[in-house]
Parts: C-alpha cells; sequence; structure tokens
C-alpha cells in the first residue's frame, strides 16, 4: 500500500492551527498527524489523495492562518522507528495509565501499562482527544459490559476497556493498516476478548452493547449515531470525541433525535469529549 506524505507549513505555527487542520483534513482521508517545527505532516493512502479537495480546505480554512504544503509518495516505512525519532514518547496519564512501544524502556509500575506500536495507525493517547477518551475509561466501571470500539485505530482503547473489566468487545475501523496494527497491539498486550472487522456502520446489525466508543470525527459521527443508538442497550452509555467543543450542540441535536441524553463533557484545548446514555 502506498501513502503520499504531505508537509504543511503554518504560520502561526501553533496548537490551535494544526489541531484544526489535522481534524479537518481528516475530513478527506488523512489518517496520520505529526507535528513538526514548521507545522504538520500528514499521511493518506495515495488513492485517497485530492489535490484540488485538499486547495479547497485551505483556501476555506475557518481560522487566520497561512498555510502551504508540499507532498511526495513514499512506500511503506518503519513506522516504529520513524514515530520513535519523530514524536511517539511514553505517555503517563493521571500515574494510572503508561502507554509506551516496544523500543521504550519506561518501567512498566503503574495500575494499567499499554504497549503500542503504531505503525501508521492513530491512536497513541498523544492526541488531545485519544488522552479525553483514556481519561472517560479511566473514570468508568466498565467490568462485564459489552463494548464497541468504532474507529479503533491502534485498539488503545479497546485494550484499556478491557483492562478496566469490559467484554466482550468489537473493534471495527475501515483501514487495513488500522485492523492489522490493531491485531498486533491486542496480542502484545495479551488481551483476549477483542474482536476485530474492518467496515463501518454497515456492521453493526444484530449487534448489541453496553458501551460504545467513537473516537473519529464530526461529520463521521454525526452520519452514525443513529447506528449507534440502534445498537446501544437501554442504560448504555455512548462517548465520542474527534471533534471541537463547538460541535456540542450539533452532536447533542442529533443524539436527542435517536433518544441519547447528554450527560457531560470534557475537553483539552479546543477538543472536547461527550457522554451521552440511552434511557
Amino acid at each position: 500500500m502506498k501513502y503520499t506524505e504531505v508537509t504543511f507549513t503554518c504560520s502561526p505555527n501553533d496548537e490551535i492551527v494544526n489541531s484544526i487542520l489535522s481534524a479537518t483534513i481528516a475530513d478527506i482521508g488523512f489518517e496520520s498527524f505529526v507535528e513538526n517545527e514548521l507545522g504538520t505532516t500528514a499521511y493518506i493512502q495515495s488513492d485517497l489523495f485530492d489535490e484540488a479537495q485538499l486547495n479547497e480546505i485551505l483556501e476555506n480554512f475557518p481560522y487566520e492562518a497561512k498555510i502551504t504544503y508540499t507532498y511526495k509518495e513514499i512506500e511503506e516505512k518503519n513506522w516504529n522507528e520513524e514515530w520513535e525519532k519523530n514524536y511517539f514518547q511514553p505517555l503517563i496519564i493521571d500515574d494510572k495509565c503508561i502507554i509506551q512501544s516496544t523500543f521504550h524502556n519506561a518501567p512498566a509500575i503503574y495500575d494499567y501499562n499499554i504497549y503500542i506500536d503504531p505503525k501508521m495507525a492513530f491512536g497513541t493517547g498523544h492526541h488531545q482527544t485519544t488522552e479525553l477518551m483514556i481519561r472517560e475509561i479511566l473514570k468508568e466501571d466498565f467490568t462485564g459490559r459489552s463494548l464497541l470500539d468504532m474507529g479503533t485505530g491502534t485498539a488503545i482503547l479497546a485494550i484499556l476497556a478491557s483492562m478496566r473489566g469490559a467484554g466482550p468487545i468489537e473493534a471495527i475501523d475501515i483501514d487495513q493498516w488500522a485492523y492489522d496494527n490493531a491485531m498486533e497491539n491486542i496480542k502484545l498486550n495479551g488481551i483476549d476478548n477483542i474482536t476485530v472487522r474492518i467496515g463501518g456502520a454497515d456492521l453493526l446489525a444484530d449487534m448489541a452493547f453496553d458501551v460504545i466508543l467513537a473516537n473519529i470525527n464530526r461529520n463521521i459521527l454525526l452520519n452514525d449515531i443513529h447506528a449507534y443508538a440502534s445498537v446501544l442497550n437501554n442504560g448504555g452509555c455512548l462517548y465520542m470525541s474527534g471533534f471541537y467543543i463547538d460541535d456540542i450542540p450539533v452532536i447533542t441535536e442529533e443524539c436527542k433525535k435517536h433518544g441519547l441524553t447528554f450527560c457531560h463533557n470534557t475537553q483539552k484545548d479546543n477538543w472536547t469529549a461527550v457522554k451521552f446514555q440511552k434511557a
């Protein structure tokens, strides 16, 4: 599988601009993002790369910034090496959970020691949305609760939920890279109650869950909330992230249409995670 690497130069080069850029281009297929000294480097499957579509997004960028880019097609890389060199360092959350890779030597002395070899898949815990979802999982008792992790990426959320007692767990992603990486990370952490599938919300027919985790992006969530609600058991909870605080009203409006009640939200920078419950 060939990927296109797009290097964005942002002015100003700050967290707000890079976060908005990453979220916006994720809607057109970009999968992984690494901030650098000039802006952000992003990756997309080459057959999905549409320069005209990208230019349109930048021309209508919803924040005052100058953004230019260069791009090149790349072959498969050793993504562990790339992340080790450029980005992925051990992450400790609330002194309860450490996320590291097999190339790290951080002490595994926490309640939850998660090993992730990310390759191309999104979800090392470093992005604000992943961290917010991890914090939600750490707060809740998932013992014996069936769980769905939509847009699983590296399967980091499913793995932590399993460690927190959830099961059985379905982990779903549309991307073959994510499927392969999720399978590797699940095995790496000795988890045996997660089933990984390739696809989207169309796979959910005839399923039922007590908990649903969906860290994707606003547009996909709005399109699929009805599907999540249809397979969520009464009293079950839906946790979502991948969007901004300003998006909460439109997300809430869609959830209300399908019998889901807003419980609370958490936030970091401009990003948010929300919890809804089905009556």
